[in-house]
């Protein structure tokens, strides 16, 4: 039996994973989440091992609570750790369009808070568990937006603070990485695609929204000619699991995409 924490598990890629991993019966999947009751999806499941856990990954003495409760039903233990929770604010504003240094600041922050400290925050509550799991492998989605060489390349200057705040991410991988490849961890950051999750979204695109996804598309062109659209969350985390089970130690802290490159779509 393998065990496997997920963040962000509520609707999405969170959601596809969560649904992938727990088909197998033998696996025990606890699945991370702001809010219970907005995890309507989630709940519908409906599997015995399944086990659903509020925990804001801004927020360490949550993500410490249930890292506790895996301890519990685990005997301290823990094979996997899949850090996808995050957010983007998608102002539709390069870094100089901002209305003031304040505004700028702010989306800034906020996006690191989520994308990049969140992710210290969860590693940090459940490493002791996985010290102790057979496995010892941390996924962390990431996203070809935060790659510099990309960003040139394409001319994208959409999503400025999701972008650097994934670009920062990445490091934190690496960080990582170097720390723990003499104890046989494998850490891996991961873009998972273009992934549609239109279907598993709380409400409609803001027109924000709509300008970024313009921007994106316009890079996208010019870096993928054949690029011919996003794919499903079941295409996207079906590919990044077989990425994810195939990755040895001596690989640890590598930022790749959902192909196990740097084609990013």
């Amino acid at each position: 039996m393998s065990s496997y924490v997920v963040t962000g598990a509520s609707r999405g890629i969170g959601l596809e994973f969560v649904k992938q991993l727990s088909a197998n019966s033998e696996n025990k999947v606890f699945a991370l989440v702001r809010s219970k009751a907005t995890a309507t999806r989630l709940e519908a499941l409906s599997r015995n091992n399944i086990t659903i856990l509020e925990a804001d990954v801004t927020d360490p003495k949550a993500l410490q609570l249930a890292a506790a409760e895996v301890s519990k039903a685990t005997n301290n233990k823990l094979d996997y750790l899949i850090n996808n929770a995050g957010s983007s604010t998608d102002p539709g504003l390069t870094l100089d369009q901002f209305p003031s240094p304040e505004a700028v600041e702010k989306d800034l922050l906020d996006n690191f808070k989520s994308n990049t400290i969140g992710v210290v925050h969860t590693t940090n509550a459940f490493l002791p568990l996985l010290k102790n799991g057979s496995t010892k492998k941390v996924l962390t989605l990431s996203s070809g937006l935060g790659d510099l060489e990309v960003t040139v390349a394409g001319e994208y200057v959409g999503r400025v603070s999701y972008s650097i705040s994934k670009a920062a991410l990445n490091m934190v991988v690496a960080k990582y990485a170097a720390q723990y490849k003499a104890e046989g961890f494998v850490f891996l950051a991961i873009c998972p695609g273009g992934v549609d999750t239109s279907e598993t979204s709380k409400s409609e695109p803001t027109a924000e929204t709509l300008k970024e996804n313009k921007m994106f598309l316009s890079t996208a062109t010019k870096l993928a000619p054949d690029f011919k659209g996003p794919i499903t969350p079941q295409e996207s985390v079906k590919m990044q699991l077989d990425v994810f089970n195939r990755w040895t130690v001596e690989e640890t802290g590598a930022f790749v995409s959902h192909f196990g490159n740097k084609q990013w779509l």
